[in-house]
């Protein structure tokens, strides 16, 4: 799963949630829901097998500008669904839903890798 994040200024959560007025920025919220989520990851035999930081977009819209970017390979397309349907991910999501401003998630097959485009 190809993970383009980009994060709010502020963390925004629901009124009344314990954290809405805690003044939290959106990379500590972030923070929050990757510290919760990592055990679940683990135990699903999923990984982060790539992380970078983005340094410019060469090609593409000049107004996206991403926070994180990663590449999460889980073993079965079934364990994706186990984690976000497990009670604990369910609890934990509330920090990314409050943490990010927009995101892109692909779903990527896994090819031959050579020394050419296409």
């Amino acid at each position: 799963m190809l993970n383009l994040v980009a994060l709010r200024d502020h963390a925004t959560y629901p009124e009344g949630h314990p954290l809405a007025d805690a003044g939290l920025t959106g990379a500590e919220a972030y923070r929050r829901y990757g510290a919760e989520t990592a055990p679940i990851i683990q135990r699903l035999g999923a990984s982060i097998i790539w992380r970078g930081e983005m340094q410019a977009m060469l090609i593409g819209p000049t107004t996206e500008d991403w926070d994180h970017a990663f590449i999460a390979r889980y073993p079965t397309a079934h364990a994706f669904l186990e984690m976000v349907t497990d009670p604990a991910y369910r609890k934990a999501v509330i920090h990314r839903q409050a943490a990010v401003r927009t995101s892109r998630l692909i779903r990527c097959k896994p090819t031959e890798t050579g020394g050419a485009f296409g």
